[in-house]
């Protein structure tokens, strides 16, 4: 085995242990996570945004975790909003007869304040904001791409159906300085929404 070889699986190995033991000290901080069933197979899910009644945008997300306690992957694109970014969460209840209305609050089962994705305190729903930029054709496009070491796929409180909401406003993370801001991080109204549900495998493409 030549050298460059053992460093790319020396690379890969190192950041396997990371995203571990980065998901087992989100795991020890929370110890009510600890108490769920080790899944050791990957998960799969979508979620296909609707437009609510005042607005266009719509859009498809996959997500992926890997096994419990690693991160899950959430990517995708969100047409039709505005330029500039938007709050993104995850909402306690999955989506009836598409009204975004129906999704209740942030999920939010440990009762922390709204705070940013990274905080070590926040709802389990709070990712943050996605960013929606201009193309060539004139239309609005938000390239998704969040990685989140709370979520989950399996167990007690699996984020599938739930909902994820989009917001005509941007998130302040909790930095606002009043009550709105550590409650919804002042997003605004909904725009968007779908309730997330498990998909199999995507297919290996074919050679």
């Amino acid at each position: 085995m030549g050298k460059g070889v053992m460093y790319v699986v020396a690379a890969v190995v190192f950041i396997g242990i990371g995203a571990l033991v980065a998901g087992l000290s989100i795991w020890y901080h929370h110890p009510n996570l600890n108490k769920e069933p080790v899944i050791v197979e990957p998960q799969y899910a979508e979620c296909v945004l609707k437009a609510s009644s005042k607005s266009n945008v719509t859009g498809t997300l996959s997500l992926v975790q890997s096994r419990s306690f690693l991160p899950v992957l959430i990517t995708g694109n969100i047409t039709g909003l505005s330029e500039g970014k938007h709050g993104f969460h995850i909402h306690q209840w999955g989506v009836v007869d598409d009204n975004c209305g129906s999704t209740g609050g942030h999920y939010n089962p440990l009762g922390y304040n709204h705070s940013a994705p990274n905080a070590t305190e926040r709802h389990m729903g709070d990712l943050g904001n996605v960013l929606a930029e201009t193309i060539n054709s004139g239309a609005t496009i938000a390239n998704v791409v969040i990685t989140d070491k709370i979520l989950t796929l399996s167990g007690k409180y699996s984020i599938v159906g739930r909902a994820i909401v989009v917001h005509k406003d941007e998130d302040d993370l909790g930095m606002g300085n009043n009550s709105g801001s550590l409650k919804t991080g002042n997003a605004g109204s909904r725009v968007a929404c779908c309730t997330v549900y498990l998909t199999k495998a995507p297919e290996a493409p074919k050679q």
